[in-house]
């Protein structure tokens, strides 16, 4: 990879490479956007490979900008990327030392960076973090739990333009991810009578998923739910679950899912092309993010996202633009907005 070149297309600000050997820290820190305020960055902790750490750090700060913006959070988009431990494992008080380092990291940014948790980081990660600095949130909020109901709510406005109504009663979703997000969304969509397909890159994981929840289950492997009869393909992985190759395979009326970053820009393209409507992830999954900021309730997060997204198929069917073009202009038309009050003086 490039890497000045895809910093500069992206359009970054800062992007910072991190090391302690005592804790065993190394990390990527991203800050794509302040404008608005300071860059809320998701955390992730997993096994990574260097290269792919880079580029998920861009990818997700950009689509945490676009997120916060048409969230109507005051807040930029950042991320931080952990690589795990040699072996996956931390010794004693390991992971305290190692959270508690990543704080003294995000200080020294001065406050242009709020810290909080994503994929393989919780609450008490955070707490470790938030010994050092100020500059962290989400410690008290199910932001999991809180993004599944986001994102239920999301498909149910997004239904409404897309399948002839916004009940789930005896609609077919097929979840790619039997995580935390997609467990919870699966119970919301059952609940209400929805079919479910199931599957994880972890087979177990989408069997016990199917063996705790009651209702129309089927579960299937990560390859053949490509080829699901299903209205809704609901990814809730860890990002990049939809290959290009695999978009001809779908037989989904709709994407709309819990992950960050699903497709490629090429894959989103070819979504058009095949008449898919893509219900973007930044518009839909926001509602941990409203919560864990605003201290908002899980209903009131939801609500938030329910009308972004009834408001942003509203425009496209209005313009006849791409629900996920139209997302994007509108998250970038309130940084260009609001960004320009900063050159206002301060004199009355």
């Amino acid at each position: 990879m490039l890497m000045f070149q895809e910093i500069q297309a992206r359009g970054h600000e800062q992007v910072t490479v991190v090391h302690h050997a005592p804790s065993g820290l190394r990390a990527v820190i991203a800050v794509h956007s302040s404008v608005l305020g300071p860059a809320i960055a998701g955390c992730r902790l997993m096994p990574y490979e260097e290269d792919r750490a880079l580029r998920d750090a861009l990818a997700l700060s950009e689509s945490l900008t676009y997120k916060a913006a048409l969230a109507g959070l005051n807040l930029g988009g950042g991320a931080c990327i952990l690589l795990a431990p040699e072996g996956g494992d931390f010794e004693l008080h390991g992971r305290e030392a190692l959270f508690r380092a990543l704080g003294r990291q995000v200080r020294l940014l001065g406050g242009r960076l709020v810290l909080t948790e994503d994929v393989g980081v919780v609450g008490n990660d955070i707490a470790y973090a938030a010994q050092e600095t100020s500059h962290t949130l989400g410690m008290n909020t199910d932001t999991p739990a809180v993004t599944a109901y986001g994102v239920y709510r999301g498909m149910k406005a997004a239904a409404r333009y897309h399948l002839g109504g916004e009940s789930m009663r005896g609609v077919r979703v097929a979840i790619l991810g039997a995580g935390s997000v997609g467990r919870a969304l699966a119970t919301h969509l059952l609940r209400e009578g929805a079919k479910i397909t199931v599957a994880d890159l972890k087979p177990e994981k989408a069997a016990l998923l199917a063996e705790d929840l009651e209702g129309p289950i089927t579960v299937t492997n990560a390859d053949a739910i490509f080829d699901a009869p299903c209205d809704i393909f609901s990814p809730c992985g860890f990002g990049h679950s939809i290959r290009s190759p695999n978009v001809p395979r779908l037989q989904a009326k709709m994407i709309a899912g819990g992950e960050h970053n699903p497709l490629t820009p090429r894959g989103q393209a070819l979504l058009k092309e095949a008449g898919i409507v893509y219900i973007p992830d930044f518009a839909i999954n926001a509602a941990g993010l409203i919560a864990a900021s605003s201290g908002a309730s899980a209903e009131e997060a939801a609500e938030r996202v329910y009308q972004n997204v009834l408001h942003l198929n509203l425009q496209s069917s209005r313009t006849g633009r791409a629900p996920h073009e139209v997302a994007r202009e509108l998250a970038a038309h309130r940084i260009r907005l609001i960004g320009s009050l900063g050159s206002m003086s301060n004199e009355r």
